[in-house]
């Protein structure tokens, strides 16, 4: 189980530092407009926010490979509260932004969270 909640987490760093690039780089080009489904105006508008949110997505990414890295019993928490950070974020921006964000980010931290906490 422990190699299997070390996947997941791996997996999940790579989602948020995927989200960063959409965000921070992608936001004005086709991958970032589907995303969105902004038209290139408000693309552009919104290119600031989205950057915003996109450092945010590498914090949380950053904070993932932390915990894989760090030797336990750091490791362990600080995957923990990384993981409960993308579950927090994610709910919040599932219930106010887009029900998508639910299953896109919230629903796997919420499944690499469990897998994480059984393998302690």
């Amino acid at each position: 189980m422990e190699t299997t909640a070390k996947v997941l987490v791996g997996l999940v760093a790579a989602l948020h530092a995927y989200i960063l690039v959409l965000e921070m780089f992608l936001w004005e080009k086709r991958p970032g407009r589907e995303l969105s489904g902004f038209d290139a105006a408000t693309a552009r508008a919104t290119a600031p926010l989205a950057a915003n949110q996109g450092l945010y997505n590498g914090f949380l990414a950053a904070g993932l490979v932390w915990g894989l890295i760090a030797e336990d019993p750091t490791g362990f928490r600080v995957q923990v509260f990384f993981l409960a950070c993308v579950v927090v974020a994610g709910l919040y921006g599932g219930l106010t932004a887009n029900r998508r964000i639910l299953t896109a980010q919230a629903l796997p931290g919420a499944v690499t969270l469990v897998a994480v906490l059984l393998a302690r």
